[in-house]
């Protein structure tokens, strides 16, 4: 689908989860805007989204939680099982709710939510520019036409041109590689309403059940030299995950033997922006600014990236509601739109700081291969985070 003008009022670019809700967050308070997604089919990288207390008060804002929970059955305990020495133990998983979601489920919902001519596939943002007599936003697209826009939302990704443009791409990398996916079970799983994690080594294999039938995994491990050429087929990312899993109980080798091959998913390496970066950094360029991935990309160690990405899209809408022109037809001036954006990272930045810091923490426990940085993590983190669920019960509050 192709744009029918040259200038739009609130561009957002990115049509994962996170534009997704930050336009349906719009919408729900009357405010108008396009999303441009590259592809050219909804994208939902990552095959689950693991979702929090937090993340399911965003979606009740959003209006779609309700059907989202008829889809995956709640998660009520955990077990922690390390084979290194056969220590068998019971893993908070917190007393609210906590699901894990199909992210094709929720992706859909979000844009069946959204207007018609909201969402623009195969729409790519090459670049952006601020034009230098106006300070507004150039989008160049590709094929080389450019759109002309009021306000930018970035909300596309890791990768994201805009975070590019603003000089905030996150390039800190672990070198932990994941491999997810999901596993049929036609006559049922064993882990009820269980979250499972294995330990090996340096090897961790996490089970959520879904539904009666249907179990989510995932394999994190240190990055080989295997995992890029592996990257290239779905049959040869099974064989890594097969491979992976040498040494750990029957139930999971075969799991991993028996997934749905066109639910595999590897990430090579994890690139996140560190707390210090998100403590100094300007998240707003004139009328740009960013949110999700892009502002605040972090490693699946808390299982929050999704649910960050809501949070953000509430906050976000609220802030520009608040600005009573913008609201009522959609002509906010510049300083209003800015001082809305201000607002809304003031809001944010305190909140995505500590989830990145305990996020930094486990990731560099995991990662580092010195026993002494591994020490300093985890006292650093009973010190800091002593109630390692505190994360869970953040409220983004109301649009």
């Amino acid at each position: 689908m192709e744009i029918g003008d040259t200038k739009e009022n609130i561009v957002i670019v990115g049509g994962g989860i996170c534009g997704l809700a930050t336009a349906l967050a719009l919408h729900r308070k009357g405010i108008r805007s396009v999303v441009l997604e590259r592809s050219n089919t909804l994208r939902a990288t990552g095959a689950a989204i693991i979702v929090h207390p937090n993340g399911w008060r965003a979606l009740d804002q959003l209006g779609v939680a309700s059907h989202l929970r008829e889809t995956a059955i709640p998660i009520l305990s955990g077990q922690f099982h390390s084979l290194n020495n056969d220590e068998l133990k019971e893993m908070p998983v917190g007393k609210e709710e906590l699901r894990c979601l199909r992210r094709t489920d929720l992706v859909d919902i979000l844009a069946n939510s959204l207007p018609r001519n909201t969402l623009h596939l195969g729409c790519e943002v090459l670049s952006i520019k601020l034009d230098p007599i106006t300070s507004s936003p150039v989008l160049q697209l590709q094929g080389g036409r450019l759109l002309n826009a009021k306000v930018v939302i970035g909300c596309d990704g890791v990768n994201s041109p805009i975070s590019n443009m603003m000089g905030v791409k996150a390039d800190k990398i672990f070198t932990i590689s994941v491999i997810r996916g999901f596993t049929s079970y036609p006559n049922g799983h064993e882990l009820g309403s269980q979250f499972r994690l294995t330990k090996k080594n340096d090897t961790q294999v996490g089970q959520l059940p879904m539904t009666k039938n249907l179990v989510y995994w995932f394999i994190t491990r240190k990055y080989t030299c295997q995992d890029s050429m592996a990257s290239k087929s779905q049959k040869l990312i099974r064989n890594l995950a097969v491979d992976s899993v040498e040494g750990f109980p029957t139930s999971i080798i075969e799991m991993a033997k028996n997934c749905e091959l066109d639910s595999l998913h590897l990430t090579e390496y994890l690139r996140y922006h560190a707390p210090w970066d998100i403590l100094r950094r300007r998240f707003r360029k004139g009328t740009v600014t960013l949110a999700g991935d892009a502002m605040h990309a972090m490693g699946p160690f808390l299982a929050q990236g999704g649910s960050a990405c809501l949070e953000d899209a509430i906050v976000l809408a609220r802030c520009l509601a608040r600005t009573t022109q913008i609201h009522r037809n959609a002509r906010g001036t510049k300083m209003q739109v800015e001082e809305a954006f201000d607002e809304y990272l003031k809001e944010r930045k305190m909140r995505v700081l500590r989830l990145s810091l305990q996020m930094y923490l486990i990731g560099k426990m995991l990662d580092a291969s010195s026993q002494f940085v591994k020490f300093i993590c985890i006292i650093l983190l009973a010190v800091l985070f002593s109630d390692s669920h505190g994360h869970t019960r953040y409220d983004c509050g109301s649009l």
